[in-house]
């Protein structure tokens, strides 16, 4: 179909122009770089009543801003609702309240003063229908509804144009995934319907756009979609199921062109889900089918999520993103490097592998004080990927945010330096709520993430659970992951970057086979040796100490004696620590809670001796849990003198966690006792609440600080475990917390 020769020559022009001042840009960028900082996290269960369970599933799905830049409004679908969000201080938002719907809000936009909803309103998937609920919202403690027009079907998507003149609505008809499989066409067909934003809104008028007979797959049945609006007025929409972009003159209300998403081969992806990260198959043909869409300049961007399963059971998405000019030529495609920079900041989802792995879903553009930027969230990865895009053709990533559980909205706020993004899983039972995450522009170096691994080679990690330093080696620590992944390993971890790096692995052996433990502590003997913790389940699995030589070959596994392992529960090894040297060297490990014959409130340390076998056993007194759940050790980190860190931890996250700290204890003059009788109980000093340093990020506070390490500098350093970013988001963190004091 041919294009206006104007829009031709402007999106020529514009092209050119950014192909010929790359240089200034990138030097603006290179000399005067800065960088997001998260500085807060809304937890949207927040804007509830007083009268009203907190436990009750709320849910931040799309948000938009109004035009001062102070409130947030979101779409809360299953609460059939938006809500709002004060953030006239950003760095301490407010809840400001529901306002009910009719129907399943599905996009927000803001024109002027007014917010713009979009609501589904479907007797059935085969009966669609929606309205577009329009509200004032220049008192946002009371937004007034002021009209409400009919869309003709179920909408999805809805963005406003930047000059005000038009509102552009994808409305879908989504699909019936349990019909037929799913598969395409399944009719009535979706459309683009435009409405026109002149006068008042009661005045508003819509017109709609066919989209059907463009696509190869299903022509009849386009289902869009994602729209994003430019300068000239233009319209981006993708067809997700069909694997197809179209742009649209919204003035003229017609088609200029359409094209294929395309497909991609990928190489270097994990495609099998076996607990283990491993970045070594190929994907084929793989369809981008993306979601969201965004202009950058005169080109467009989609995050490429796939979710479409045809009749030959071949799905699409291609785990990136893609770059694509106005005839649809690709300029640049992500292939596996997002995906792969996710792997080295630990937030790959191994659960997802045989599906669409990060799943990018999310996409938008901003600039910041002269720095152009993409911002790509990941579904199943929870994190948003930021690029500098000072060459278009060829971005380069410029940081990693952590997000919360699920990224689903992207909202750049240039006015305000502020970029915020909503997450929309939300689970009271299970811990973990949606969120707001709030960042702010500016910062002279990237905070996040706090560990790595390098860019040199791919080394896959996640889940850390023990941690320990060298004795001889200044600024190397060791980590182990625990049962979540198969083929347990040690990784080598260079302390003296920022972040720190994950430079190396040592993969475990026992005979030449690979083992698969629980591992949940790691310590060094003086003579390089490793000892290793191994949690039991209470059942099949037993609580093992494992000792291994410096190269991770296995010399022995421990058991508990009958009469203590009859005691067990499934909270068994945590910390461990190695103390002494030849006769008089002893295993020390922390039990996580109280076994079968423990007083309440007391968890056990054990003493083993390697050069007999014997085990003896201490009391330590836990601190009581507040407001819930349980308290239990998660570390034991030998210093000086007979004196160990512990790691007393509740089982809370957000802002239900109250305990996570950092005792001392010192063991001169305990003697350990046997199974049968009454065990010495410790005395503990507090040495640090790690809860504000768990605070300081403004992140959604993590409930498994799992290792504690002190280097033969003297220096602390502690790490969260992140379960593999399955039921949990992910975020890893390495905190650097200064000299431990003798």
């Amino acid at each position: 179909m041919k294009t206006p020769t104007r829009l031709t020559r402007t999106a020529l022009s514009t092209a050119l122009t950014l192909a010929l001042l790359p240089l200034a840009s990138e030097a603006v960028s290179s000399r005067n770089a800065e960088y997001f900082e998260r500085i807060a996290t809304f937890p949207v269960y927040r804007n509830l009543g007083a009268d009203e369970d907190a436990s009750k599933q709320t849910v931040a799905e799309i948000t938009a801003v109004s035009r001062d830049g102070r409130t947030l409004i979101y779409t809360d679908s299953p609460g059939e609702r938006i809500g709002l969000v004060d953030i006239q201080d950003p760095k301490s938002p407010k809840p400001a309240g529901f306002v009910k719907l009719e129907g399943e809000p599905t996009s927000v936009a803001v024109h002027h003063h007014f917010a713009l909803v979009a609501v589904n309103t479907s007797l059935s998937v085969a009966q669609p229908d929606g309205v577009l609920a329009v509200f004032d919202i220049r008192n946002p403690a009371q937004p007034k509804r002021v009209a409400t027009l009919p869309m003709g079907g179920q909408p999805d998507s809805i963005a406003i144009s930047p000059r005000g003149r038009y509102a552009a609505v994808a409305i879908e008809n989504e699909r019936d995934e349990d019909l037929n499989d799913g598969l395409l066409p399944q009719l009535p067909g979706g459309f683009l319907r435009i409405v026109d934003l002149k006068g008042q809104p009661s005045r508003w008028s819509t017109r709609d756009v066919s989209l059907t007979g463009l696509t190869e797959v299903a022509p009849n049945d386009p289902e869009p979609e994602y729209v994003s609006i430019n300068d000239q007025d233009v319209a981006a929409v993708t067809l997700q199921e069909n694997n197809h972009i179209v742009l649209v003159d919204l003035r003229r209300g017609r088609v200029l062109r359409h094209f294929s998403a395309g497909q991609v081969d990928l190489n270097g992806v994990d495609v099998e889900e076996n607990d283990r990260i491993e970045s070594v198959g190929a994907l084929k043909g793989k369809r981008r089918e993306p979601d969201s869409i965004a202009w950058v300049g005169p080109l467009l961007a989609t995050a490429n999520e796939g979710d479409y399963e045809d009749a030959n059971g071949e799905e699409g998405g291609s785990r990136g993103f893609t770059l694509f000019d106005y005839n649809g030529q690709v300029w640049h495609d992500a292939d596996v490097s997002m995906e792969h920079a996710f792997i080295r900041a630990g937030h790959y989802p191994e659960n997802r592998s045989e599906n669409k792995g990060i799943e990018p879903e999310g996409i938008a553009s901003g600039s910041f004080r002269k720095q152009d930027f993409l911002f790509v969230g990941s579904e199943r990865g929870n994190a948003v990927a930021v690029y500098d895009m000072a060459r278009p053709w060829a971005p380069v990533m410029h940081q990693l945010l952590p997000a919360g559980m699920g990224p689903e909205g992207i909202l750049p706020i240039p006015a305000r330096n502020l970029l915020v993004v909503s997450s929309e899983e939300d689970s009271a039972e299970d811990g973990y709520r949606s969120t707001i995450s709030i960042y702010q522009f500016g910062a002279k170096a990237s905070s996040y993430p706090e560990i790595r691994s390098p860019d040199s080679q791919l080394i896959p990690w996640s889940a850390l659970s023990g941690m320990v330093a060298d004795h001889t080696q200044n600024n190397r620590l060791y980590a182990v992951p625990d049962s979540y992944y198969n083929a347990s390993r040690i990784f080598n971890v260079d302390t003296s970057k920022t972040p720190a790096v994950i430079d190396g692995q040592i993969e475990l052996r026992n005979a030449g086979k690979t083992v698969d433990y629980d591992l949940e502590g790691i310590a060094q003997a003086g003579n390089g040796d490793f000892w290793l913790a191994s949690e039991g389940n209470g059942k099949a699995k037993p609580n093992l100490l494992i000792h291994t030589n410096a190269n991770g070959e296995v010399l022995n596994e421990y058991a508990l004696p009958a009469d203590v392992a009859a005691q067990q529960t499934s909270n068994g090894f945590e910390g461990i620590a190695v103390a002494g040297e030849g006769t008089a060297s002893r295993v020390y490990v922390a039990f996580q809670r109280e076994w079968k014959n423990d007083t309440a409130g007391k968890a056990r340390i054990g003493v083993f001796n390697p050069t007999n076998g014997e085990w003896g056993f201490v009391h330590y007194p836990l601190d009581p849990p507040v407001g819930g759940g349980w308290v239990g050790l998660s570390e034991l980190t030998a210093i000086d003198n007979g004196q160990f860190l512990v790691i007393e931890r509740d089982n809370q996250q957000g802002p239900a966690a109250k305990v996570k700290r950092l005792y001392r204890i010192d063991l001169n003059g305990v003697q350990p006792v046997a199974e049968g009788q009454r065990f010495p109980l410790v005395s503990k000093r507090l040495e640090r609440d790690l809860l504000p340093d768990l605070q300081s990020t403004g992140g959604w506070v993590l409930d498994k600080v799992e290792g504690a390490a002190v280097d033969n500098q003297g220096r602390l350093f502690v790490v969260t475990d992140n379960d593999g970013v399955e039921d949990a988001s992910g975020e890893t963190r390495f905190m650097r917390l200064g000299a431990v004091a003798p």
